[in-house]
């Protein structure tokens, strides 16, 4: 395993009682200042490479608003705003998993799995077509390869990871030294990095509708950081694309926000950990550390939209849902580690 300890370590690590963080809305960002003043706002500077060959940065722990504002283009009645204070950092892969990652591991490694992908099957491609029960397979598996332990207890689970696996029950425990999907506002919290517009563009600030509800449009914002429908076809050469075919793309071809995590904006939506609540996040239970409802519902949340939808799609605050027991073309995953394990 290799780490990069930087000096935000320190600062944003799980020794709680040494940090106090507050958020401060400058122009379009939300700075996390830890006690002393210091900004940390650069993970990118703590990561690691697991054995499987994933990267992951270090998201540091603070407050944010999660949702969108009813002036925000393209918007949803599900996009409440609400301040979450997220207590703890958490190590977040900087990309989707990949073919070639879940190729290692479930073929290669442990011969526990078949690669279900559609569409594009190369190395460096998201592994898509993967529904939620696999996913977290996938998360267990990863887990026991490296002696930690697993998050997820799986009982009466049918059929191979890559075939359309499905579980009878589902435990979780937070507390695990191994790997899991992050919860909706984890993942919302990362894909934002410090910004508080539709997109986490680190250096364009254009707040104009532009290309955002009016269809098959440009936006000059999200064509920096995500694949959609404007630069899906990549032999137009009119939208600077050339060099793809339609479809997913590999991971990392565009910017990455703030926090170096790459694909937040487009590409394959992630699964989340979180059933899905239209009204989940106007209760009080939402505000601090939140996991989501802890019924059983009918859909797990998935975000950050996909190559074939509109702009509208895309944006930070964009929530949508799919049945944990199907695979999508369009959807992959990424996965979360704790730092103090």
């Amino acid at each position: 395993m290799k780490r990069n300890s930087g000096v935000c370590w320190l600062l944003t690590g799980v020794v709680t009682t040494f940090l106090m963080t507050y958020s401060l809305a400058v122009a379009e960002r939300v700075v996390v200042v830890p006690l002393g003043g210091k900004k940390c706002t650069s993970p990118i500077e703590n990561n690691f490479s697991n054995s499987i060959g994933m990267n992951l940065n270090l998201i540091p722990s603070g407050v944010f608003i999660m949702g969108s504002p009813e002036t925000e283009p393209g918007r949803s009645l599900n996009e409440i705003q609400h301040q979450v204070t997220l207590t703890k950092s958490f190590y977040l892969q900087t990309t989707e998993v990949t073919n070639k990652q879940w190729n290692m591991l479930m073929i290669d490694n442990t011969a526990l799995g078949v690669n279900p992908s559609l569409g594009h099957t190369g190395d460096d491609y998201p592994v898509n077509n993967v529904n939620w029960f696999e996913a977290v397979y996938f998360a267990n598996t990863l887990s026991l390869w490296e002696g930690r332990s697993m998050c997820y207890n799986l009982t009466g689970c049918v059929g191979a990871a890559g075939t359309g696996m499905i579980c009878t029950e589902v435990g979780m425990n937070f507390d695990c030294t191994g790997y899991r999907l992050p919860t909706e506002a984890e993942w919302e919290y990362a894909a934002r990095a410090t910004t508080s517009s539709a997109y986490a563009n680190p250096y364009r600030f254009d707040t104009s509708a532009n290309g955002i509800t009016t269809g098959f449009a440009f936006n000059s914002n999200l064509h920096a950081m995500g694949w959609y429908e404007f630069n899906n076809e990549g032999g137009d050469i009119s939208r600077g694309v050339a060099g793809y075919p339609s479809g997913s793309k590999p991971v990392a071809q565009k910017q990455a926000n703030r926090w170096g995590i790459y694909d937040m904006h487009g590409n394959v939506y992630d699964w989340c950990q979180d059933w899905y609540s239209l009204y989940y996040y106007t209760s009080p239970d939402s505000s601090v550390d939140p996991q989501g409802p802890e019924e059983d519902l009918s859909h797990r949340v998935v975000r950050g939209g996909a190559w074939y939808l509109a702009a509208e799609h895309e944006r930070a605050a964009s929530r949508s849902i799919g049945a944990p027991d199907i695979g999508y073309e369009i959807v992959g995953f990424r996965l979360v580690l704790s730092p103090d394990k």
